[in-house]
């Protein structure tokens, strides 16, 4: 068994979902679980829903479903020969519970009442997608993650209870294929006793390494729009390089330095059983892609660059000049978790601590306050962070020419630098 992850866009357009029967073509009589993502930018559309009915708005909310129901139509009018197909009549229902939501009393928080409306996309456009394969002749069927992953009760992070998930798949999901090719589900969405929840950011890769892990699959593959996992966002670095394999540890630390790769809770379950992840383009499915796999020997051979920018560097210094010591780290450290200060980059010498944060994340004034009693602050903005896997001196001169470093830490492997132009 294999599974597929068909994000938003992949999904985005009746002829994107025609693509994806195009490829599920190539896997002729194999079994794959398909996870899928809401089409195109409909969770973003849902978030508007959410916060129209958090407020109580009821004619912005109706207004702001139909326009979901819209867009969907539209793609199902070119996917299917005319409405009397039984999918309008279960995207229409779908659409109907929606609605039928805002009647419903506001009895939690809004992060429980985002999970009960947010992943209504996800349950749409996998009844689209199963009901077009069906109907091309593929020998598919809709499943609805919600009786597969069991998790907790932490609304919008949920945490998977992985022995109860496990046996779920064992015992509804994998039985399916014994008459079935292809089983088609929700990525980003589960549920506890009760309700749904959803499974924090990169859900839906979260989901297919899930899947993967509780079906013992042989491999999973992530279809994106890029030729595989590239060195550097080509946003910020000219002459990028596919990588054509590297390790579960390398993906981790990539992501973990803040890489658009694979996010280290999908890379995790995957690590633990062995299990390779590929990444692959939609756009063109013969091609290679990049590979994730147990094996390190190929992690040093491309450098790979991460850049943050509109960094802001914080200087903390105790105004009694006494050191920096673990008494003082300490009482810093919560100060920070009080101004829920998200750390980039961090270090300290006899008499300061500095702070690396992301400028868009930040609100200065605040961090200033929580220390203003016991604490000079200086901060600096604008800047930019690189962080570079696998350096040498010349990946460092590229990088920082025309550039002043402020600061700078340096590993075995890895190479961090806090610049800004001269």
């Amino acid at each position: 068994m294999k599974v597929f992850k068909f994000g938003g866009a992949s999904v985005k357009d009746a002829q994107a979902v025609k693509n994806v029967a195009r490829i599920l073509s190539l896997y002729d009589g194999e079994k794959l679980g398909i996870v899928i993502s809401a089409m195109g930018k409909t969770t973003n559309a849902m978030e508007k829903v959410i916060d129209a009915y958090w407020i109580k708005d009821e004619v912005l909310f109706q207004d702001l479903v139909e326009e979901i129901r819209q867009f969907h139509y539209e793609i199902m009018d070119v996917l299917f020969s005319d409405r009397e197909s039984k999918v309008f009549d279960a995207v229409d229902q779908v659409l109907r519970d929606l609605g039928e939501r805002f009647k419903e009393d506001r009895s939690g928080s809004y992060d429980f009442e985002y999970d009960q409306l947010v992943g209504f996309g996800e349950l749409i456009s996998t009844k689209i997608v199963s009901s077009f394969l069906i109907e091309s002749g593929f020998s598919a069927k809709w499943m609805d993650a919600r009786t597969l992953i069991q998790t907790n009760n932490i609304f919008r992070e949920a945490e998977v209870d992985w022995e109860q998930t496990e046996h779920n798949f064992q015992s509804k999901f994998v039985p399916e294929f014994d008459g079935t090719d292809i089983l088609v589900t929700q990525g980003f969405i589960g549920a506890n006793s009760s309700s749904t929840t959803t499974l924090g950011r990169e859900g839906s890769d979260f989901t297919a390494g899930i899947v993967a892990y509780c079906c013992n699959a042989d491999n999973v593959t992530i279809w994106k729009d890029v030729p595989g996992m590239l060195n550097a966002d080509p946003k910020w670095f000219d002459h990028t390089v596919k990588l054509d394999q590297i390790s579960f540890r390398e993906a981790i630390e990539l992501s973990y330095y803040g890489a658009s790769v694979i996010h280290p809770k999908t890379v995790k379950p995957l690590q633990n059983k062995r299990i390779p992840l590929h990444v692959k383009s939609f756009l063109d499915p013969s091609a290679e892609g990049t590979v994730i796999q147990k094996s390190t020997t190929s992690d040093h051979l491309v450098p790979s660059f991460i850049f943050k920018m509109n960094q802001v560097l914080f200087s903390i210094s105790p105004k009694d000049f006494s050191f920096i010591v673990e008494k003082n780290l300490s009482d810093i450290f919560a100060r920070l978790s009080k101004a829920n200060a998200k750390i980039n980059l961090m270090q300290n010498s006899a008499l300061k601590f500095s702070i690396l944060l992301d400028g868009d994340k930040v609100d200065s004034s605040q961090i200033l306050e929580v220390f203003k009693d016991s604490y000079d602050v200086k901060f600096n903005e604008g800047l930019e962070l690189v962080t570079i896997r696998h350096y040498d001196q010349a990946t460092i001169d590229r990088v920082t020419e025309g550039k002043e470093i402020l600061l700078q830490q340096k590993t075995r492997e890895t190479a961090r630098l806090i610049v800004k132009q001269k």
